[in-house]
């Protein structure tokens, strides 16, 4: 995929075991093989970070991805969540790294308190949210300091 393929990043709440990434990879291969928009093929690709985050991938130097194929790959995610019990597609929540390295999923709402508690520190890994290009994804973990995450660390 060009680097400047769009890209979406699904994270689930916990790790995906073996059999569960047999089933996305599967099932975003089928996907992937027949996403279009308005009969036209658009190329796609897909993979799965950590253990715990999906990346969809699409060139859209060709026709951009409209509304309804969107759509379609949401629904498809959709399914996987339901078939693995998993909240992907809830935009509301932030990863970070725990000191431990696990990745940590939680909503958006609460962040302040780990911050304040402790668990989430300036130099504390986080999901990027800004990523949108595959040119952006070696910036994927980006530190809390230096997110919108910074006016709640003590100046």
């Amino acid at each position: 995929m060009p680097e400047s393929s769009r890209v979406w990043l699904y994270q689930s709440e916990r790790k995906f075991r073996p059999e569960e990434q047999s089933f996305i990879a599967e099932k975003l291969s089928k996907f992937c093989e027949g996403w279009n928009v308005h009969g036209n093929p658009l190329p796609t690709s897909f993979e799965v970070l950590d253990e715990q985050i999906i990346v969809l991938a699409v060139d859209e130097s060709q026709a951009g991805a409209s509304g309804c194929s969107i759509d379609s790959s949401v629904r498809t995610l959709r399914e996987i969540e339901s078939q693995l019990q998993v909240d992907l597609t809830n935009s509301g929540k932030v990863s970070f790294k725990s000191s431990a390295g696990s990745i940590v999923v939680t909503p958006a709402l609460g962040i302040k308190s780990k911050v304040l508690a402790g668990d989430i520190q300036e130099e504390t890994p986080i999901i990027n949210p800004m990523i949108q290009i595959k040119a952006d994804l070696p910036n994927i973990w980006i530190s809390a300091g230096n997110s919108w995450l910074n006016k709640f660390f003590p100046n």
